[in-house]
This record gives C-alpha cells, structure tokens and sequence, in this order.
C-alpha cells in the first residue's frame, strides 16, 4: 500500500515539471530559451520532479554561501555610515527585479533570467572595484570579477564541488560584464542568449541609479548636479529613471518587430538612441564625480592595503587557508585569490587586525 501511494506521488510530482515544462514551450517567445533545451550540467543530475533546470540553478545559488555573504560586500561606498545604502546584495536584488520585469514583458525564460542575476556578482571582492583593482595588479594573468563569480559556482562553492548549474546560467553570469564606453558597449556579446543580454542591461540600469542615489545620501553630489540631459530625458527621481529605461528596453524591442515577426530575427535587446545618450551621460557623470572621487579617498587607500596584505600573506602562507581551499587544485596564489575575493568587508578587517595587528580607526 504505501509503495503504491509513493508510486503516485512520484508520478504527480513528475507531471509539475513537466506541466512547467510545456507551459514554457506555449507561452515563450521563439527566442527564448526553453529548460527542456538546457545544454545541461558538466555531470549529469536526474532531474527535479517539481522544478525546471533553471529554477534549480535560482534555488541553489540562493541557498549558497557566496550569495550570503553579498549583504556584507561593499557596493560603491565602504563603511557607509547609515543603513540605506546599497550593498551588492541589494544590488543583486534589484538586478533580478529589473531583469525578470523586462524578460516577462519580452517572454523571455524569466527563471533564466533570474538565476543568471542572483549569481552574476558573486565573485566580487571586499571593498568593492577597490578590492578587484588590487586582485588584478597582483595576480598574475589578473582578476576580474565575472571571471571569479563563474569560478565560485564552478569550483569554490560546496567544498569545491561548485554548484553544478546548467550551460546557460553560467554563460550568462561570465559575460555580464560591460566595458566602460557605453551602456550598450558589446550587449551582443553579453552572452549566447537574450536573457544573458537582458541582465546585462539590468545590471547597468539598475547600478547608475542606485549609485546616484547613495552619491546624494553621501552629500557627495546634489540633485542639481546632475546632467540636465540626464534628468530631462530619463526623470528626476530614481524611480523616475528605472521606469524610463524599462519601459525604453521594452519598447525598442517591440519597435524591432521582435514579438511578432515569425521570419526568424533575433529579438533586439537594447535602448533607443536618445535614452542611450542619456544613460551614458549619467554614468560618464557617476565615473568623473563618485566612482574615481570614492576609489581616491582616504579609507580606499586603506582598504587596498588590506586587501593587498591578506593577498600576499595568504600566498606567503597557504596553511593558514581553510582546509577545503588548501584541498583544491591550483598555486598558492589561485587559492589566495579565491579566498581573499570570497571575503566579506568586515571579515577582511578582522583577518588583517588578527594576522597584523592592524589598526585602522577609520573602519
């Protein structure tokens, strides 16, 4: 009796995936990318009987280690002193929500979308672009952190094991990354699917608004000091401007005939060339007046000489790494990096104050 009873809820539990699955391939644009089409993991797991591929991958980097410790990495501003202020966990947040917003509107695999943002980060160091600076001057061959957060869910999450996600995920989150030209710059190289594109388009949205945002809690610039380019086209508030570039991503791929064509076009992922201009005039702006003034500042300088201690004493002395990192491949560098990249702010410090002494008042 009960072997027949679990027979059946093994059979109920099977027609959810699969319901899930074929809803996918009714309701999703020819473009998108259907789980049932995954290219699949580099080893083989049977499948969820109640989720798709993709939300699998969302679920496992939720519960990971290095999505935790996000809350505690800085953003843009170290140290900040108040609560509101974004940490790369909420920037991560705000990447998904923008990203699925634009993906469903698009009908694109919205759980792929998801996954590829909550993950796209991960390999971001303590301290911000400050820590990866130093990272890439002292590494050989460099460091930058799409490579590092593609290496975390490959290789340094779960003992080493890493998180076994699909092809696509991980596409997605080693080509987020955007040269500093433009918004735009090489979106058709964000990745081998439009979802990849789509968060990397999110990702710079939803950074050159949040980072004017906290710029302006810091006292570091006034709304007054913004582009007049960049408010009259995009809108004065934070809110204002999401909406607009949402909103002008969506339409500029309605306007390419995306949603409709059946000729076989690629869906265009993009912006029109006005909000474009405006956009790239904010972020020229954030670049000349926060980034290069906050990455110069006194408690920049410092956190650079901790992340550049813990770096070379870690490679100096490759005993005092975690077990599981000592276990893995690679030289003493590469394990130094995973580990130093894998810290939290905090963590950094008090590492450095235990190994050092180190006495840094301004923390």
């Amino acid at each position: 009796m009960e072997t027949g009873w679990k027979a059946c809820l093994t059979m109920i539990h099977l027609h959810v995936r699969e319901r899930l699955e074929s809803e996918e391939e009714e309701r999703l644009s020819p473009f998108a990318v259907k789980s049932r089409r995954s290219r699949g993991r580099d080893r083989y797991e049977e499948p969820s009987p109640v989720r798709t591929e993709f939300q699998r991958d969302r679920d496992r980097l939720i519960h990971s280690k290095a999505f935790r410790r996000l809350k505690h990495k800085t953003q843009v501003f170290i140290a900040p002193a108040g609560d509101h202020y974004v940490t790369r966990l909420t920037h991560t947040l705000e990447v998904s929500q923008i990203a699925r917003t634009v993906a469903r509107a698009l009908r694109l695999n919205e759980d792929l979308t998801e996954a590829i943002a909550l993950g796209h980060d991960l390999g971001h160091t303590p301290f911000g672009h400050v820590g990866e600076d130093v990272l890439n001057e002292l590494f050989p061959g460099g460091f930058r952190h799409n490579e590092q957060s593609l290496r975390v869910v490959e290789v340094v999450e779960n003992g080493g094991q890493g998180l076994n996600l699909t092809w696509e995920v991980r596409d997605g989150i080693l080509n987020h990354s955007k040269p500093r030209e433009s918004l735009m710059g090489q979106i058709d190289a964000g990745g081998s699917t439009l979802e990849a594109r789509v968060c990397k388009l999110a990702d710079s949205v939803a950074y050159i608004n949040h980072d004017t945002a906290d710029a302006i809690r810091a006292g570091l610039i006034g709304e007054n000091d913004l582009p007049g380019l960049a408010v009259d086209r995009l809108g004065r508030t934070s809110s204002e401007r999401i909406n607009t570039l949402v909103i002008d991503i969506i339409d500029y791929a309605f306007a390419g005939g995306g949603l409709a064509h059946t000729q076989g076009e690629a869906l265009r992922i993009g912006m029109s060339r006005p909000v474009l201009e405006a956009a790239d005039t904010l972020r020229d702006f954030l670049f000349r007046e926060v980034y290069t003034r906050t990455s110069e500042d006194e408690l920049a300088q410092e956190a650079r000489e901790v992340v550049r201690f813990l770096y070379r004493h870690f490679v100096e002395h490759p005993g005092e790494l975690p077990a599981e990192l000592q276990a893995m491949e690679g030289s003493a560098a590469r394990k130094a990096v995973d580990y130093v990249a894998g810290m939290t702010d905090q963590f950094a410090l008090n590492t450095a104050k235990r190994l050092e002494e180190w006495k840094i008042e301004r923390f």
